[in-house]
Formats: C-alpha cells, structure tokens, sequence
C-alpha cells in the first residue's frame, strides 16, 4: 500500500466530518455520505459530496471533475498559493490529523520517491511562506460575548462541571441556535474560534459541536492548530513540566472542577489526533511528561477497535516519544463506558487511572 492509501486508511469519516467543520464546510452526515458546503471553489451551495465507501470527494456544481480524494481538495481550498501541490497537501494532512507512517515511501500513479530527503528539500524550498499561512489564525472579536446570556448550564452542573469554571472559560448560551457557546483562545488569550454544543437532539445530525454561527458569520478554526484550554493551564504546565491531553472541551473543565484552576494542566486537542503543530507547542511549555488521556475507544479488551486504537496510541509513541516521555490513562478495568473520557466517571476513577498510566 503506497503512503497516499496508508494515510487515506487512518482517516476516519468523524475525523473527515471535523474537518470538514473546521473550514466552515457546515457538513451533514446521513448513510455513510457527508454533504457541505463546496469549499472547493468558495461556493455556497451544499452540493459537496464525501462517500465514506470510496473515501472520495465530489462536487456536483462548478468543479465538475469527478471524484478527488481529500489531499486534491486540500489542493483546491488552497488553490490561491503559488505551486500548492500534492506533496505540500500530504505534509499538512499527515500534521493536522498527526498521522505517524513508519515506512515513510511516497508514491503517486506508480512512481515512487523512495528518497525522501529529495522531498523534503524540496518542501522547505518553498515550505516558510506555506506554513506561514497555514497556521496563520484568524482572530475574532470576542465582545458579542458578554452580550449573551449566561445562565446555569444544568446537565453539565451534574456532571460535576462548576458554575465558576463555566463563567471562568467566558462559557455562555446562544438562544438563537439553542447551543452551549464554548470560546476557544489560543495560548495567548486571543479568540481564535468559537464551538457549540447543540441542546436539540434533531440538530445532531450537524454533528453535537458545531462552528458557531451568528449574524451571518462563522466563527471556525483549524482544530489541528490550536489546544483548547492552552490560555488557562499553559504555566501550570510550564511549572509542573507535564500536561493533560484530553480529546473534548468538557474535560478540562471538569479536571479544573476537581482538582482546582490554580492546579490545571490540561488540554484539549477536539479529537484523536495530536497534530505536529500542537506537539511543538505543547514542547515550547517545557513538558517533561505527556500524558494521552483520549476517550476509550473500544468496547472490550481484544476486539478489533481495541487492535486498531492500541495501534494509533502506539503510533502517537513514534512519532514524538523520542523528544518527551508520553505515558497513556488507559482502561484495562472496564471503569470506563464505550467512548467515556478518563475524567468523566469522576474524580476517584480518574485519579484511579492517573496512578496506573503507563508508558510504551
């Protein structure tokens, strides 16, 4: 199998549904097919077809030109950079979803660049303009906020979710949209994105965490280049030399109802990926220790999504365990419900794993 597939293979259809929503695609996910927005050409209409089958793209208005995969539409999104092309679209894929190829081999239509320094030169040739604006974030007025209507967020409340810690992360409700309004700022303080959690159940179908949008405006990053909850535990970090990685947002908010805001060093990477730009960031705190703490994404030890989550987690280690220790909160036990977060059966279960991590 040549890098292209590999990589194409550990991309699941969620991790394509959030980034699709990541770039404002609005995507909608029904019997194995997304449709979005056609960001493909910067068009409105919703007419952008993902088939989770094929893993192929389509866009049945302007681009005509049949099925592309995702490394073409990042290609097209991108088509206002001077010589954007395919190795550059491999590059960033591989550091937003994080994916790890051990093997790394690139081949395209039979040809095969088995030197892969020849590659790499060739991406930093062109590579500081290109990255430049590839994490190049844009930045919202957040002042709106303050004008939205805070009340008590109950579900979360019995979760274990404190009312300071909500109003600590500027956490408030949108009642056009019916949605828990969730800012997101990066490491230093600045809004760089704005997610909702859906309270409508007909609405999930979007997905529960959506961009918001208000006023005829979408308020989307780039997941893969930002944490979550950087701004608020980044020199706790910096003074315990260890951080938290957590997949969703509600986690750190319940670490720091737990154990204290003064205390918290957790982040969240909104998914299952830790992404190249996310790791540096994470290193220019000083980490000594990551500690993995995504969602348990297996229903008993042994099964095939155990055998395939075993084999990511391992995957996160090769990638960067040569640069800082990592070490995994791993349920071995069954304390953990099917897709539960380390944190979210409570503090003693939590504090339970914390103590039993290990490393690869």
């Amino acid at each position: 199998m040549n890098e292209i597939e590999e990589i194409k293979n550990k991309i699941s259809t969620e991790q394509i549904f959030e980034f699709l929503y990541s770039l404002g695609a609005e995507p909608v996910q029904h019997n194995g097919i997304i449709t979005c927005r056609t960001i493909c050409h910067g068009g409105d209409s919703h007419k952008l077809y993902y088939y989770e089958n094929t893993k192929l793209f389509r866009c049945y208005t302007q681009c005509n030109d049949g099925y592309f995969d995702i490394f073409q539409l990042v290609i097209k999104i991108n088509s206002d950079i001077p010589n954007y092309n395919l190795p550059q679209a491999v590059n960033y894929i591989k550091q937003y979803f994080g994916i790890y190829i051990e093997n790394e081999k690139f081949s395209q239509n039979g040809n095969e660049l088995s030197d892969w320094a020849v590659l790499n030169r060739y991406l930093n040739s062109n590579q500081q303009e290109v990255t430049k604006r590839k994490v190049e974030m844009k930045f919202y007025d957040g002042n709106f906020l303050k004008f939205l209507p805070r009340p008590r967020i109950l579900p979360w409340e019995k979760e274990g979710i404190k009312p300071e810690v909500i109003k600590h992360h500027n956490i408030c409700y949108n009642p056009a949209s019916q949605g828990i309004v969730i800012p997101h700022y990066d490491i230093n303080d600045k809004l760089v994105g704005i997610r909702e959690r859906t309270l409508i159940k007909e609405n999930e179908i979007y997905g529960k965490y959506r961009p918001m949008y208000l006023n005829k405006k979408m308020y989307n990053h780039p997941l893969g280049f930002n944490l979550y909850n950087i701004n608020n535990s980044k020199n706790h970090i910096k003074e315990f030399k260890k951080v938290i990685i957590f997949e969703g947002e509600k986690s750190p908010l319940l670490y720091a109802s737990y154990f204290g805001q003064e205390n918290d060093i957790t982040v969240a990477c909104c998914g299952n990926n830790l992404s190249s730009y996310q790791f540096e960031l994470l290193m220019s705190l000083g980490i000594e220790e990551m500690i993995i703490a995504f969602d348990k994404q297996y229903k008993k030890l042994g099964d095939e999504e155990f055998i395939g989550w075993t084999k990511k987690l391992t995957d996160i280690n090769k990638k960067y365990g040569k640069y800082v220790r990592i070490t995994y909160m791993f349920d071995k036990e069954g304390l953990l419900d099917y897709k539960d977060a380390p944190i979210d059966k409570g503090k003693n279960i939590f504090l339970n794993l914390y103590r039993k991590r290990f490393s690869i």
